[in-house]
């Protein structure tokens, strides 16, 4: 049975002291929970299980959310936010939103560089040397020479890029992305061995030639365009030249892809007379020499 005696005996002074018992310390960068109570001109102030209420300054709070507090930060929700100042002497802390954002802006960028994962960014801005694009909220620099565009850098503003974190310096506030890296990395994902590709001639050695292909580029060594051997490769190919080649091995660690027009020939040194049938057939002579790709990787 209730001691109503007690009870009544509980005073005003007995409850303040009774609080006062309980630990409401709060540490500057502790992340804490709060509830939304009001809203005025300077701020928003949040219960956060303290005997005073917490403050959140406008200037703590992102553009996104101070455009729209009733929408963003109603009265009665439940937020996190990082606590910037320690009570004052009415026990009062402020808070930030603003920086808590920040903090899990860094974290998500980490895990992005540590999974080395491809994400869409848009372009903020450019400068003669790269273009700024927004990584989780934040700041991030393709160079020029990591953009697979590298013309009129102004029409990329707005637009959407694939890129990779190739650096991250969260003291100096520096991401390094590469767009390039992450059209490799995609294309790579989308070639398998034994797959038909239609490329053009990027470049020439006495070794092979480079094929371009979309997003990366593939080596058609002198051995694999015919079984005959092939004298001078500039003089077999031209720069600009389209082809359509094999792509015999895809080493994705290393980001290579050898490729082959030798195994659509139907006899030995077909490709230095007829080329060009070679690569109208190219899907039915496949098939019939199919098998010699896989013999090849058994030997």
């Amino acid at each position: 049975m209730t001691d109503r005696k007690n009870v009544s005996s509980f005073s005003a002074a007995d409850f303040a002291n009774a609080l006062a018992q309980h630990d409401y310390e709060f540490n500057v960068g502790q992340v804490i929970t709060g509830k939304v109570v009001s809203h005025d001109t300077t701020g928003v102030f949040l219960d956060v299980g303290a005997k005073s209420l917490a403050f959140l300054p406008t200037d703590e709070i992102t553009p996104r959310y101070a455009k729209d507090l009733a929408g963003r930060l109603p009265i009665g929700s439940e937020h996190r936010f990082v606590v910037t100042s320690g009570q004052n002497e009415d026990g009062e802390i402020k808070v930030s939103l603003r920086q808590l954002l920040i903090r899990q802006a860094w974290e998500k960028a980490r895990e992005y560089l540590a999974e080395q994962k491809i994400f869409d960014s848009r372009v903020l801005d450019h400068n003669s040397g790269g273009v700024v694009v927004s990584v989780a909220g934040l700041r991030g620099f393709v160079p020029r020479s990591h953009l697979v565009d590298r013309g009129d850098l102004a029409t990329l503003v707005d637009k959407m890029l694939s890129v990779v974190i190739l650096e991250l310096d969260e003291e100096r506030e520096r991401i390094i992305c590469s767009n390039r890296q992450a059209s490799r990395v995609s294309a790579f994902g989308q070639i398998s061995k034994g797959q038909i590709l239609d490329g053009e001639i990027a470049s020439l050695r006495a070794y092979g030639a480079f094929v371009q292909l979309p997003g990366l580029t593939g080596l058609l060594h002198v051995k694999e365009i015919s079984a005959k051997p092939i004298g001078d490769v500039a003089a077999f190919f031209q720069i600009g030249e389209p082809v359509r080649v094999v792509a015999i091995d895809v080493d994705e660690s290393r980001q290579r892809v050898s490729l082959s027009t030798k195994i659509l020939e139907l006899h030995d040194g077909e490709m230095l007379d007829n080329r060009a049938q070679i690569f109208a057939e190219a899907e039915a002579r496949l098939e019939k020499n199919i098998a010699k790709l896989w013999d090849a990787a058994a030997s």
